[in-house]
């Protein structure tokens, strides 16, 4: 495989790392070796040479002046930040040295990796390292932060994560992005959508509950109360079965459970759904009848309302609706929630599973590492973060925070930048960016599988996670076996190699070396079988009954949140993702300011004015921000956008004081569903300063 990184000047495809369902093609132009521009890849069939402004600027990131060079270990207290420069010679002794004391006195388990998607290369986020820790024995995490609730959801009424072939979206007479901002997160979607309707005449409809940059592009935005999405998706159901607007045909054919679901929708009419949701009645008929009528009709499902307790049945129930109107049978229709199955890869030959002998080797949480860090019970004593900084984007922030404070817990952080976990880490290891390394990209909303090639040197002495792993390995004395050895050609090599997923069928390292992309052979989903119990949609689960869910689409209430005035949802913003970018300068001056979006009514009621301070708070932790006031949400509930990085300055005791420290707020609950994480369920009361 040809190694962009020998030529100094030159054009080169690369791929986009970040967790994003586009994950775009890109072009990288590289003066005197150093990366000098990064502009969208024009042939690439879905995303066309269109980027965002996070890409497009993404030279700012890799090349910004606090990225790290080299290890360090701490010298001052932690979350101080203070640090002295050591060798990796240094580094990896001292890590695997205190990881067999360890071992010896407390076991394996009582280490915990965490990580999630920060770069979404297959061997960068669940290749090498899963082999490690299997190896290890280490406790294994379970890795729910993000859309396993909605997953799960999915799952029992479709099987798994398979929706249409977004392309055929331009197809789409209806749009209807449910709980998604997709201007910010799936901005390819909202192209589509946009070429619809100016080629077709098509409709976009937002429902959610701030109008964001997505509900702005609407032709209709209708806002709802947060965490009554599924009974809105009842009382849809209830007015398509009432009018006659579903495809019976379709669902004897094609679904289970449908004439038990008619019965059971009878009890969301119209005005106790608006009751719930805060939509009016007339609008809950209008957007009845527009999806039963209009067709072909998409729905893109969002991740936001499966942030909440009933995030797993909201998912579950609105991927019931493109059933009753058959519009899986039309192209352009039906639904994604994400598409990930299509290009799933051997997942046992690259994570290596059977390398872990204690099968009942104990799994935490990763919504619970608050909880896990300050337990006294078989208490984690040290702690390996790479691919995520969950100081600041770990519900319940200030919980995880206090845990990483204690002198006993060993932490390890593998990154770009000291971020704010680093600054309680014993070691800090430098990583490479995505362009310094081999990798295998599979996206979740399209159904290409890209490669990247390593087209900089790495960064001062940075080392990818798959040469981090390997090296720890060595330390640990199993260096030398064969999962540990293999090349990241390899690896990809034998991920592709998956006869489980047919849509790979002539998907291998060799042809995707060649083509740099590939499309996964995908075909619609029916006519055909699903791999649900049943082998269709199920509207009805037995599944569910026996896991102990209603088998039927309801809805549940959110769990008490304690007596607060506001609902509480902390939103995605445009120039950051997640945490990435909140620390580097040209991303934060693009994005201006962090507010906290609240409606007149409840402004004026509380004597607040249009860009005041004020004091958000509640039992878990508070905030200082200004106020946008407007009609951008309901009343009752307030909105902000984005995770913000603590002050370049701060101490361990400012940034336990972090007044942008959303995730201060937020509950360390779990979801109904897959573990998830339940970020948008919370309550605060909010106070003029």
């Amino acid at each position: 495989m040809a190694a962009f990184i020998q030529e100094r000047d030159g054009v080169f495809r690369a791929v986009c790392p970040l967790d994003c369902p586009d994950q775009c093609g890109l072009l990288l132009h590289k003066e005197d070796e150093k990366i000098v521009k990064v502009e969208g890849d024009p042939e690439h069939l879905v995303t066309k040479g269109h980027i965002c402004n996070k890409v497009r600027n993404l030279t700012e990131r890799i090349y910004d002046e606090k990225r790290l060079k080299y290890p360090l270990k701490r010298i001052g207290r932690k979350g101080q930040g203070q640090f002295e420069r050591i060798s990796w010679e240094e580094a990896l002794l001292t890590i695997t040295s205190r990881w067999k004391e360890l071992i010896e006195t407390d076991g394996p388990e009582s280490i915990l990796p965490y990580s999630f998607y920060g770069n979404m290369g297959r061997l960068s986020a669940e290749g090498m390292d899963r082999r490690f820790w299997n190896r290890l024995g280490a406790s294994r995490l379970d890795r729910t932060i993000c859309s396993s609730a909605g997953s799960a959801g999915y799952q029992y009424t479709m099987g798994g994560s398979f929706g249409i072939d977004p392309e055929d979206t331009i197809h789409a007479k209806l749009f209807i992005f449910w709980g998604i901002n997709a201007a910010s997160t799936n901005m390819h979607q909202v192209a589509l959508a946009q070429k619809a309707r100016k080629q077709n005449g098509a409709k976009i409809v937002v429902i959610d509950v701030h109008k964001n940059q997505t509900g702005r592009m609407a032709d209709w935005f209708i806002p709802i109360l947060p965490g009554t999405d599924s009974a809105l998706a009842l009382g849809l159901m209830h007015i398509l079965f009432t009018e006659n607007m579903v495809n019976q045909q379709f669902l004897q054919k094609y679904a289970v459970g449908h004439e038990t679901l008619r019965d059971h929708v009878v009890q969301y009419d119209p005005v106790t759904v608006s009751e719930i949701t805060g939509v009016p009645v007339e609008d809950i008929y209008k957007l009845a009848r527009m999806y039963g009528e209009m067709s072909p009709s998409f729905i893109r499902i969002g991740n936001g309302p499966q942030h909440h307790d009933n995030g797993g049945m909201f998912v579950r129930t609105v991927a019931c609706l493109p059933a009753l109107t058959g519009q899986w049978l039309v192209k352009g229709g039906g639904a994604i929630k994400g598409n990930s199955a299509y290009l799933a890869p051997n997942t046992d030959s690259l994570q290596r599973p059977d390398l872990l002998k204690n099968k009942h080797t104990r799994v935490i949480n990763m919504n619970l590492l608050g909880e896990a860090l300050v337990t006294v019970d078989q208490p984690v004593k040290s702690l390996f973060v790479y691919g995520s900084n969950p100081a600041l984007v770990a519900p319940s922030s200030n919980k995880v925070r206090n845990g990483l404070e204690r002198e006993d817990l060993f932490v390890v952080v593998h990154d770009l930048f000291l971020t704010e976990t680093a600054k309680y880490a014993d070691i800090v290891l430098p990583s490479t960016s995505s362009f310094e390394n081999t990798d295998l990209y599979t996206s979740y909303w399209h159904h290409y599988m890209q490669i990247q090639r390593p087209v900089i040197a790495p960064y001062g002495e940075s080392k990818s996670n798959v040469d981090v792993f390997r090296l720890l390995a060595k330390e640990m004395g199993f260096g030398d076996e064969a999962a540990f050895t293999e090349t990241e050609a390899e690896m990809i090599a034998g991920a592709l190699d998956n006869p489980r997923n047919p849509f790979l069928e002539g998907i291998d390292f060799e042809a995707l070396v060649a083509q740099d992309y590939l499309k996964a052979k995908v075909k619609p989903l029916f006519p055909g079988t699903l791999p649900t119990p049943s082998g269709k949609i199920e509207l009805y689960s037995e599944r569910m009954k026996q896991n102990g869910y209603p088998p039927l689409p309801t809805y549940i209430p959110l769990v008490n949140d304690g007596d607060h005035f506001y609902q509480f949802v902390p939103g995605p913003n445009h120039n950051f993702l997640n945490s990435t970018f909140s620390n580097i300068r040209k991303h934060v001056e693009l994005e201006k300011k962090l507010r906290l979006h609240m409606n007149r009514l409840d402004a004026r009621a509380a004597g607040i004015e249009d860009g005041d301070m004020v004091r958000v708070w509640n039992q878990r932790g508070e905030c200082e921000l200004q106020v946008a006031v407007g009609e951008n949400v309901l009343p009752g509930v307030v909105v902000t956008q984005g995770l913000w990085a603590d002050a370049a300055d701060s101490s361990a005791e400012a940034s336990k004081g972090n007044r942008n420290l959303i995730n201060s707020l937020t509950p360390d609950r779990i979801a109904d569903m897959g573990g998830g994480a339940t970020f948008f369920s919370g309550r605060v009361n909010v106070e003029k300063i």
